[in-house]
This record gives structure tokens, sequence and C-alpha cells, in this order.
């Protein structure tokens, strides 16, 4: 793949794919807030926020900015029609209840039965886990996006995970720059692979193993 080619266009992208016409959905921080600018527009979904928004829309063009308006990473978005705010609790109730038919998240590691790992590395400084256990926990589908590896070459989707979790047995995809998994019952699924390599290349730099079907999808 060329060195300059964004890798996480090219997951959100992906990832944007797996969104259905009128579902309710969380975008988590990182990869997950560029999903909303690759949406079909004759795609209808309300995205939900932790600090208080259903129906923040795609971020704005430069300069057009609302200092009121941002998602939970603090970063600006715009809102759709219909859209509505609340405070935090709300928020949260939406979560706990169960509403949320998808929630799309960053990870550290992901391990083949869909544990995941997304809030500290020990030793680093965070403020805490944040929404995120309440999220991976509480949504109807999550779906991870994230480099298949770390900058050292080492894969970030595992056996086992070797981090502190945040919820166990909880993902239900992975999509990353070179591959798409989904996590079943006895493993992980190699779905599709991206045109830029191979099905040994995935199975190569993954570190758990890869159930492949006869036939693997190819995503641009």
């Amino acid at each position: 793949m060329d060195v300059g080619v964004d890798y996480r266009q090219i997951i959100a992208r992906r990832a944007a794919q797996e969104i259905q016409h009128g579902m309710i959905v969380n975008l988590g921080i990182g990869i997950p807030t560029l999903v909303a600018d690759y949406l079909s527009p004759d795609i209808q979904v309300m995205f939900h926020a932790e600090n208080g928004i259903l129906g923040s829309g795609p971020s704005p063009e430069a300069g057009q900015e609302n200092p009121m308006l941002c998602n939970a990473g603090g970063f600006p978005v715009t809102v759709v029609p219909g859209a509505s705010y609340f405070d935090s609790t709300v928020a949260f109730g939406i979560i706990r209840r169960g509403l949320l038919d998808m929630t799309i998240l960053g990870a550290l590691e992901v391990s083949e039965k869909g544990d995941l790992a997304n809030w500290i590395v020990p030793g680093k400084r965070v403020p805490g886990m944040g929404g995120a256990i309440d999220l991976a926990q509480k949504s109807k589908k999550v779906i991870i996006t994230t480099r298949h590896n770390n900058k050292d070459g080492s894969p970030k989707i595992v056996k086992s995970c070797s981090l502190p979790l945040t919820a166990p047995r909880c993902v239900d995809m992975v999509i990353t720059e070179k591959a798409v998994l989904e996590v079943c019952e006895d493993g992980l699924l190699l779905k599709e692979v991206h045109q830029d390599f191979s099905v040994d290349e995935v199975k190569q730099a993954t570190g758990a193993p890869l159930k492949v079907p006869d036939h693997v999808e190819v995503f641009q």
C-alpha cells in the first residue's frame, strides 16, 4: 500500500457501509469520528454522542464550525434536521437501555473471542474508561475500526488480550486497512481483504487464527 495513503480514511469509508437506514449509531473517538463523512446521502441515521446530541452530522467545512457544537471527543460537528440535545445522564440512559443499534469504536487490542481492550496502556495516565464500557456492553452491534498492527508491527488482533479489558466478548466486527473480520462463536472469519493485500499477508499480520472461506471479497 502507498505510504502516502491515509489509512484512517480507508477504514472509515468501509465502516460507513455497515450503517443502515434508520439506525441510531454512536461514533467513538479517533477513526470512528470520520465515518459520518462517508455516509451515503440516501441513508438517514441519527448519530448519538455521549455529551448530549442525537442527530450529529458530518464535520463542518473549514470556517463554518459552531463553537457550541462538538462531539464527545471535542471536535466540531454539524447537526441534521430533527436533532435533539440533552444532558449526559439522558445520553447514557439511551446507551444503557440498549437503544443504540450500533457503536463504532477504536481499539488497542481485540481478541479472537471478541474481547475488547481500548482504554489504557499500563503505566500511561488516562482519565478513565469514559463511555466505552457502556457502549461495548449495551450496543446491539459493536464494530471496531483500527489499524491492523501497531507501529512496531505487532498485531492488534490477537488470540488473547494482554491489556486490561474494556468488556469481554462484545465485538461483532473488526475493520482495518487490511481486512474485515467477523467475530464468530468459533473464532475470527476473514470476510474481506483490501485490494492492496493478499489473504496470506492478512493471516501473517494477525495474531490469531483466521477462518478463510472459499471466496473472500475485496474492498478498495
